[in-house]
């Protein structure tokens, strides 16, 4: 598969062979994490960055009876923590869900990245707005959605962002996501969870056969979880020659 980094990047972003070749190099760094460890606990100080370039991970919160809070699902593509470089310590922890290869990354590498290949910075800016657009789609969903449609719009991204790296094929994506994640996720019980997933397949929006997913009516799913894909921002980005010439450097 080719690297999901340049995969997402180069969707909004034309690459030059110099910046193939760098995401290439750190995409080679990648080495296995078993499933259900963390790659950082909140409170830490870690020495790299880390990208996801197989397997699922999340973020989230412990609360202090126990409870864990999921903020944000992490596939191919995904750096879970670019920002450490700036903010020095850990708000929160990242957690693989299944076997995953993540790619250990220097700071020295993240200089390099941000100094010396404009595109790709312009594009790693482009990536953290869009984690923030997400987040807000979250809380709105959290506030203002149905159980039933804040699954069907999770379900929905999710579906989105793995075909943009190349991870759906005729609208079947592997999930590995349990009923359980899913509260943790949406702050509603495994049960419940249960009967929303059940209710979406009466409906005849999905199959699921363990962890893979089948949108079997995409359209009727979107419409029903009133999903609109904007806030992924999967498009060129505007006046990209200009933006990536120099020209607005100082």
């Amino acid at each position: 598969m080719k690297n999901p980094l340049i995969r997402k990047l180069e969707q909004v972003v034309d690459l030059t062979d110099g910046d193939r070749r760098m995401l290439e190099a750190i995409g080679s760094s990648g080495r296995p994490v078993k499933r259900k460890q963390d790659l950082i606990k909140e409170g830490d100080s870690p020495n790299n960055v880390h990208l996801i370039m197989e397997g699922f991970a999340c973020r989230y919160k412990l609360l202090p009876d126990g409870r864990r809070q999921i903020m944000a699902y992490l596939v191919p593509g995904d750096f879970c923590d670019l920002h450490i470089a700036i903010l020095g310590r850990m708000d929160h922890s990242i957690a693989t869900l299944e076997p995953s290869v993540v790619a250990f990354i220097s700071y020295d590498t993240v200089m390099d990245l941000t100094e010396n290949h404009p595109r790709i910075t312009r594009a790693l800016w482009w990536a953290t707005l869009v984690d923030e657009a997400v987040l807000r789609e979250w809380i709105v969903g959290l506030g203002a959605r149905s159980a039933d449609r804040r699954i069907a719009h999770l379900l929905c991204e999710l579906m989105v962002r793995l075909d943009s790296v190349g991870l759906v094929e005729d609208n079947s994506f592997h999930l590995p996501i349990t009923q359980a994640e899913i509260g943790e996720t949406l702050g509603v019980t495994i049960v419940h969870a249960n009967r929303m997933l059940m209710k979406l397949h009466e409906m005849g929006f999905i199959t699921r056969k363990r962890y893979q997913m089948t949108v079997r009516d995409p359209q009727g799913m979107m419409e029903f979880a009133q999903f609109k894909p904007d806030y992924l921002h999967l498009h060129r980005l505007k006046d990209k020659n200009r933006l990536f010439s120099g020209e607005f450097a100082y």
